[in-house]
């Protein structure tokens, strides 16, 4: 799943413009096949006096500060120069549309998380692109498969720490 954490001051994004940014960023995740409901932004709104940057505030009235936490789980990026550009490309796409030509400053990250640690509703998320992947993408919402849920003892930390 992709998750995106979009801070910024109180008012900086209205009802609809939070709508046209979540539309955006959940058709540019489903042209690549995974499940709209994959992706998940949330929209956090912090006080100007709450955000600091180089040791003073983040924004002022004219120009707020937008700061974007993006987390990849259910798909990630080859390790490879061209493939990150391919994504931080995309994702400039996406800030100047919403946020750059607005005149405000904005910084993201992308993380990529391990993806046996991620499950949806007790279920194990089908591999990527898999026809069990098709019909969560279909139906848009998870759906019992074979294989969805892990047999205890299944996966065992080999003499590792496990929580």
């Amino acid at each position: 799943m992709p998750l995106w954490q979009i801070y910024s001051p109180p008012g900086t994004f209205t009802p609809e413009a939070k709508s046209s940014v979540a539309t955006d960023i959940t058709k540019r995740y489903t042209s690549i096949g995974l499940p709209a409901f994959y992706v998940v932004i949330q929209f956090h709104e912090l006080k100007p006096e709450d955000v600091y940057v180089g040791g003073r505030v983040a924004t002022n009235a004219k120009r707020p500060f937008v700061r974007a936490v993006v987390t990849h789980i259910a798909v990630v990026q080859p390790n490879s120069d061209a493939a990150y550009r391919h994504t931080t490309n995309w994702l400039d796409k996406v800030f100047k549309e919403h946020v750059l030509d607005k005149g405000y400053d904005v910084e993201y990250h992308v993380e990529e998380t391990e993806r046996r640690l991620w499950k949806i509703n007790g279920m194990i998320p089908p591999p990527y692109r898999s026809e069990e992947e098709k019909v969560w993408a279909r139906e848009n919402r998870a759906v019992e498969y074979e294989g969805a849920f892990a047999e205890e003892g299944e996966g065992k930390a080999g003499g590792k720490a496990a929580l």
